[in-house]
């Protein structure tokens, strides 16, 4: 909380809850065209000739919502012109999703109460990372033959993602942790992040929802063009009554070959000492 507004924004779009029709990387404000969507994707410098992910990926092409302007989902979102109640109404838009995760009967009280108590309970309030799959695409990706290399900007957080064939370690010697243990691997043009290890203390969204420490995550990413398609796909068999598949969200690709992440600050809580009502964002 108390963070700056910017940090806000690029926390926001992290979280799946706003998205920008246009990209601003280390202050620049052109905007990013989207370029040649469905063509085909360049191909990696690499003898194993797979699609080349590498590149800063901002804005987004498109969140799934309705194109009708006057669909309370599409409209909300623009409330007022400016981004003065951009965390209401995308918390709004957030709440109208039917796409959320199926809980066993015994905890939806529980997920319930938390949601309700989410300003004072919600890990990501607090200076918690947001943890994978919360925090989405990455802002920077960094292809190598063996590794992929993702960057974050909440705040500044990575993943290197080991692409050599090795399986998870094994269960009695993974220690949880926010981001897990990944694994990539290529399917044709689609690259696979399979992910196990985590802490149960992340959630996987605004509205108390919690996971357990056998969280299981796929992500895939498909490049079309100047687009990056990322989906995640979440199974928990303790708490979960099917997986979960999030909605997709399709970032596009910076232009600019010289654009660089701004250094994002230490987050300090100190708003929750002035809190008087319980609803959050």
């Amino acid at each position: 909380m108390n963070r700056l507004f910017s940090k806000v924004l690029v926390g926001a779009a992290a979280l799946g809850c706003f998205c920008l029709p246009s990209a601003s990387v280390a202050g620049q404000s052109a905007a990013v065209t989207p370029g040649n969507v469905d063509g085909s994707a360049p191909r990696a410098m690499a003898a194993d000739g797979h699609v080349d992910l590498t590149g800063t990926w901002t804005g987004s092409a498109n969140m799934g919502a309705p194109q009708d302007p006057n669909n309370i989902k599409v409209g909300v979102r623009a409330r007022g012109g400016d981004y003065t109640n951009f965390e209401r109404d995308n918390t709004l838009l957030r709440r109208m999703d039917q796409n959320r995760p199926w809980y066993k009967p015994q905890y939806w009280d529980i997920v319930q109460r938390l949601d309700q108590e989410g300003n004072g309970r919600d890990p990501v309030y607090t200076c918690m990372p947001a943890g994978v799959p919360r925090m989405g695409p990455p802002v920077k990706i960094v292809q190598t033959p063996t590794e992929m290399l993702f960057f974050y900007q909440n705040p500044d957080t990575y993943r290197i993602i080991p692409m050599d064939g090795r399986p998870h370690s094994p269960d009695d010697q993974l220690e949880g942790t926010w981001k897990g243990e990944s694994r990539g691997r290529w399917e044709r043009d689609t690259f696979i992040v399979d992910t196990v290890g985590f802490l149960s203390s992340s959630w996987l969204g605004i509205g108390g929802w919690i996971h357990g420490d056998n969280m299981h995550v796929v992500e895939r990413f498909r490049r079309q063009g100047n687009a990056l398609t990322w989906q995640a796909t979440v199974e928990d068999p303790d708490y979960f009554l099917k997986p979960w598949t999030m909605n997709p969200r399709t970032v596009r690709l910076n232009p600019d070959p010289k654009a660089e992440l701004d250094e994002s600050l230490p987050c300090s809580e100190r708003d929750a000492s002035h809190l008087v009502t319980k609803e959050h964002h």
